[in-house]
């Protein structure tokens, strides 16, 4: 594929949060830079989406196409990938009703919380579940996991992060609580932390 350079590269041009995927936030040389982001056509040497949108008029979101929604999102998708497909038609419905600087806002944040508990809390196995949780979960959900984490934190004697090393039994112990506080969430809302597949 030839390059392909995005404004908007945490919100692909088919509705992903791509800022919220797993292989968005890893470190590893097999990070994703987001949909259109600095040499995504390198790894991302095919995509049938971006093959449909230069079809279509070089749209930056399928919900700009004239044929949207198509068959590609007529049945939804019954599957996931490294990151849910659940809230695609939302988010797009979403993007396009606020605009995208107010979608925008909503989804930066989401990263920032995102990494926060990534930096603090993953014990080197739940990176895949905050991911998809903080994707899930409406933005005042995962405000209040956030919260009552810091403020455990706090109770316990500072505002520190677990010092320990990522694995360790500090760090398991606060992914767990991350973990049950998230799906304490999405059980008052009845939303399922499980990835399709």
């Amino acid at each position: 594929m030839q390059p392909y350079s995005r404004a908007f590269p945490l919100f692909s041009l088919c509705g992903l949060n791509c800022g919220l995927c797993p292989q968005h936030q890893t470190q590893a040389a097999s990070r994703c830079p987001g949909c259109g982001g600095a040499d995504f056509h390198l790894q991302h040497p095919t995509c049938p989406i971006i093959t449909c949108s230069r079809r279509h008029g070089d749209v930056a979101f399928c919900f700009e196409c004239v044929e949207y929604p198509c068959e590609r999102y007529a049945g939804g998708h019954a599957k996931d990938s490294f990151i849910s497909y659940l809230h695609v038609g939302s988010d797009m419905r979403r993007a396009q009703q606020d605009g995208m600087e107010a979608y925008m806002a909503g989804l930066n944040e989401k990263v920032v919380l995102l990494e926060d508990l990534l930096a603090r809390y993953d014990d080197g196995r739940s990176k895949r579940f905050f991911c998809n949780a903080v994707n899930l979960l409406p933005i005042e959900a995962v405000r209040r996991v956030s919260q009552a984490m810091h403020a455990a934190e706090a109770a316990g004697g500072g505002d520190e992060a677990p010092e320990e090393t990522v694995g360790s039994a500090r760090r398991k112990t606060a992914a767990a609580e991350v973990r049950a506080l998230c799906e304490a969430e999405a059980m008052l809302l009845g939303i399922s932390l499980v990835l399709r597949r």
